[in-house]
């Protein structure tokens, strides 16, 4: 009974809807101003100055020439009004810069990053098909030397392991959405994301330690020197075999490496850093001042804005960041090569920190020289008295 009550009135219901419906919408028509800006017509005249809307003139309709339109441009530009908020930066309705900011991060930052970090693992692979492994010349001579302490290779390990981890969670917020999302599902991607985040936040102080670490122990080791001159016009022996040239703690290839990782991971640190604390230590519009001051902005035929809102500040910190660490990564993947599967007993130095005596001869004979007389000036007896 009451079913059949209920099924009576549904069509009348739903004529009496769709009456609404269109009244409703004939009632918007017969309201242009209304209809296309949300507004009520009075309140539109009133900001106009008194002024009637013609030609379809509205608030958003920035082509106009109605004085509304103007302040409309004023706000899209980035206009900033007065807020009882803590926060000014709330004064600001639109933000233009974050668009600008938005498609350089999703347009060319992720499409060159992905060919600078494939072209490079190309390069590896050619260079392994053509070269080959590395072979220590003389064979193993079962005699060891040690290449590097304990304390050195916790310091190497601990910048090497954060790096890692820190690489591939930021990798994952840069690409992670258009891969690791439609093959593992939101729910799980969103738990890797998040966690993820913490490990890259917390983990970045280890990456500042063993940065620390290996500046102070290995600064003094990777000043330029004349055999650097002579390793580097022989590429190090690297593309011709038989090729030798000598070479103190590190050649010139691995002070190059050691200066880039240097110069490299004390500014990713440092835009990090403002990403760690937002808002609060802006660094880029000075930095833009001392380059400017030191003729960058001729070569680059423009001069570098030195003036800068804090979103703005931000916005430069992320994408010096990123960039940064697509440029580090590039680097490290040659280096991960050659100290394992480029150069035969290359991983030992870091591994147990005791390299074969032949294959230290080979690569590093100045030092090995070195090494030598120190261990036969610490043996040698003293004198009787």
């Amino acid at each position: 009974m009451s079913r059949n009550w209920i099924s009576r009135l549904t069509g009348p219901l739903a004529v009496f809807a769709v009456l609404a419906v269109i009244a409703f919408a004939s009632l918007a028509a017969s309201s242009p101003a209304m209809a296309q800006s949300g507004l009520d017509p009075k309140l539109v005249q009133e900001l106009q100055g008194g002024q009637t809307l013609q030609g379809g003139s509205v608030p958003g309709n920035v082509e106009g020439t109605s004085p509304i339109s103007e302040q409309w441009r004023d706000v899209r530009r980035g206009l900033r009004g007065t807020v009882s908020i803590p926060d000014k930066k709330a004064g600001v309705l639109v933000q233009s810069e974050g668009e600008n900011w938005r498609n350089m991060h999703n347009g060319p930052l992720s499409t060159y990053s992905i060919w600078v970090i494939a072209g490079m693992i190309v390069v590896l692979a050619l260079f392994f098909l053509i070269r080959g492994r590395i072979r220590i010349e003389q064979g193993k001579s079962g005699t060891t030397i040690t290449r590097f302490k304990d304390f050195e290779r916790f310091g190497h390990w601990l910048l090497a392991v954060s790096f890692i981890i820190l690489a591939l969670s930021g990798l994952n917020l840069l690409y992670g959405r258009y891969w690791l999302l439609p093959a593992i599902g939101p729910e799980a991607f969103g738990t890797i994301t998040l966690w993820g985040k913490f490990v890259h936040n917390y983990l970045s102080f280890a990456f500042m330690l063993g940065l620390a670490i290996i500046l102070l122990m290995w600064a003094v080791h990777n000043i330029p020197n004349r055999y650097d001159l002579i390793w580097m016009s022989k590429a190090g022996g690297l593309f011709t075999k038989h090729s030798h040239p000598p070479a103190r703690k590190f050649n010139a290839g691995q002070k190059v490496l050691f200066w880039l990782v240097i110069l490299g991971g004390v500014s990713i640190s440092l835009s990090g850093w403002s990403l760690l604390f937002p808002f609060e230590y802006p660094m880029f519009a000075k930095t833009f001042e001392i380059l400017n001051m030191l003729g960058f902005n001729w070569i680059l035929g423009f001069d570098l804005p030195t003036t800068l809102t804090p979103m703005q500040e931000m916005q430069f910190a992320q994408l010096w960041h990123a960039i940064l660490a697509v440029f580090l990564i590039a680097v490290i993947l040659g280096h991960i090569y050659i100290g394992s599967i480029g150069m035969e007993g290359a991983f030992d130095a870091m591994g147990s920190g005791e390299v074969d005596l032949n294959w230290a001869k080979e690569h590093h004979s100045i030092w090995v020289e070195e090494m030598t007389e120190s261990d036969a000036e610490a043996t040698k007896p003293a004198p009787a008295e």
